[in-house]
């Protein structure tokens, strides 16, 4: 009969896999540490590229609401599980995950939803749209990002502006400068910069990156010459052109 080494090998590793976990779930509760208490909760909330939404003490009270903060508690009662699904229920957690030490740590870190725009449309809703076209609710907490306003379908929320506000939050510039997006009626929009007294239409929501450039180009070169009051409106619609009107309602064309 023909000895099998790799069989045997593989018996004895099995063994002895078994035993360490025998020993390892030992120690981890024996009396000392059955008896360790949670002296200290470190949360972390990964960056993103819209920040706010998600805090240390949001998180905190959450779990607090929820009777399941775990500052005080034995570590063996301590269920990290049931503490990522609480978590999960926020709208602003993407995900969630929880573990513990045997030196009486809880370790939490959070990613959170992006959200790209803000919605104000004129029939009284009022939400975010994420960076995946979800519906987020309205939150009061302080955010850089762009609101929406006008004639606001969700479909036309999660379908065109979540591509608008990507662009936005992806682009330092913008992301720092377009205040507003109005939709008109037939939606097409209007953009509102915070430096500069004027509309910016963009009409259709498409070539964004193209409009965006062109406009950059024109605030570099002809609005730091002309001043940024000069124009009322300025109109992007037209590739290849940029038509500006004064303020005394006469218009220029700039090719």
């Amino acid at each position: 009969m023909t000895f099998n080494w790799k069989k045997t090998a593989i018996v004895l590793i099995d063994a002895l896999l078994a035993v360490y976990l025998v020993l390892a779930i030992t120690a981890f509760n024996s009396p000392d540490e059955l008896n360790n208490t949670c002296d200290e909760v470190n949360i972390h909330i990964q960056d993103g590229l819209v920040m706010g939404f998600l805090n240390a003490n949001e998180v905190k009270g959450q779990l607090q609401r929820a009777k399941i903060y775990p500052l005080g508690d034995v570590m063996e009662n301590v269920n990290t599980r049931k503490i990522e699904e609480a978590l999960l229920q926020n709208p602003f957690v993407d995900q969630a995950q929880c573990y513990k030490t045997q030196t009486g740590r809880v370790y939490i870190t959070l990613s959170q939803r992006m959200p790209v725009i803000r919605v104000k449309a004129d029939n009284g809703e009022d939400y975010y749209v994420d960076e995946h076209g979800e519906i987020m609710p309205y939150t009061h907490y302080a955010n850089e990002i762009a609101v929406a306003t006008g004639a606001i379908s969700k479909k036309y929320a999660q379908k065109t502006l979540t591509r608008v506000g990507n662009f936005l939050v992806n682009n330092p510039l913008w992301r720092s400068q377009v205040e507003q997006i109005n939709v008109l009626p037939d939606g097409t929009i209007e953009m509102v910069p915070r430096v500069g007294d004027h509309i910016v239409y963009l009409g259709k929501p498409f070539d964004l990156e193209q409009k965006f450039s062109r406009l950059e180009k024109f605030y570099r070169y002809g609005l730091s010459e002309a001043g940024w009051n000069k124009y009322s409106y300025i109109s992007l619609e037209f590739r290849n052109q940029i038509i500006c009107k004064k303020r005394n309602f006469k218009k220029t064309e700039i090719q």
